[in-house]
């Protein structure tokens, strides 16, 4: 991450060439660290400037114009062509995952079709969406249509991005319904699964920031595990005495012990152990914040 904020964002915080930029850390099922980040990027328009503009006098065809060909040129959702079938064979076998990129025997051989051959490979291994059971777990059969719940589908395909002339709502394009959306830069540096949103209205801002904050803190608290904190919390409390604490007192405080105590059941992965133990960050951020003790300001 250190070496993403600088090189690939290309921040620097004496220029401001960024307005900014909050990445959170988290552990997935597997135990693995990757970081969802929000960037804003300079000079950008809010959502009500990009609507006023897409709107006024019938639209600004050269604004729609320098955003739709700036977004399609930061996104992309499809599958490169393979540039030689027979590269493979000539240069001995390769996988972007496990070389990090073409092997210098591919690159003085044939720089160009390597990097093409290995970008082609990469979004296939990387990027590229199978159907398997947990995509349908929410599906509950017949008369319900069968869908995948993370939106990837054959179906989703729309040719070229556009802007509505009379709602000034984007449509971007999908050229494979199957392949995640990844910007090339990244994938080619970082070697795995990506994926990246253009974030253009309010409401877009809410989904994903709810999204986020409810993706870094979920838990994967057994029922049992969850019941036996709650029951130990409820124990710390005692016996009730009208004479030192009233009702709404005395649920609060029940209701911060069951929270604290779920917490601090939390599984924690090796990878996040090791994180901590090594003083690694949890979060990246281009701005300092300051602390806000709930309790009191409550």
């Amino acid at each position: 991450m250190k070496a993403f904020i600088p090189c690939i964002l290309g921040f620097d915080p004496k220029q401001d060439n960024l307005d900014g930029f909050y990445g959170c850390v988290e552990a997935q099922g597997r135990g693995t660290l990757h970081c969802h980040m929000l960037i804003w990027l300079e000079g950008g328009l809010n959502p009500n400037q990009i609507k006023e503009k897409a709107l006024h006098d019938g639209g600004d065809v050269a604004f729609q114009k320098r955003l739709i060909e700036s977004l399609d040129d930061t996104m992309s959702n499809s599958i490169p062509p393979d540039p030689d079938s027979e590269f493979e064979t000539e240069l001995g076998k390769f996988d972007p995952c496990a070389t990090r990129g073409p092997t210098p025997l591919d690159q003085s051989q044939n720089a160009s079709l390597s990097h093409e051959k290995d970008l082609h490979k990469l979004v296939k291994r990387c990027q590229s969406h199978s159907h398997h059971p947990t995509c349908f777990k929410y599906w509950r059969g017949p008369p319900e249509p069968k869908e995948c719940r993370f939106d990837l589908d054959e179906a989703n395909v729309v040719s070229i991005s556009m802007i509505d002339p009379d709602t000034g709502e984007l449509t971007l394009r999908c050229l494979d319904g199957l392949v995640n959306n990844f910007n090339q830069t990244m994938l080619e540096a970082i070697c795995c699964n990506m994926d990246i949103k253009f974030i253009g209205s309010g409401p877009a801002a809410k989904a994903i920031l709810y999204y986020i904050t409810d993706y870094i803190t979920k838990t994967q608290l057994q029922a049992h595990v969850a019941y036996a904190a709650l029951e130990l919390a409820v124990g710390k409390l005692g016996e009730y005495d009208p004479e030192i604490d009233d009702v709404t007192t005395r649920a609060k405080r029940l209701l911060q012990k069951c929270a604290h105590s779920i917490i601090a059941k939390q599984e924690l992965s090796a990878q996040q152990v090791v994180s901590y133990l090594m003083d690694f960050e949890d979060n990246f951020t281009s701005h300092k914040f300051k602390n806000l003790y709930w309790t009191g300001f409550e």
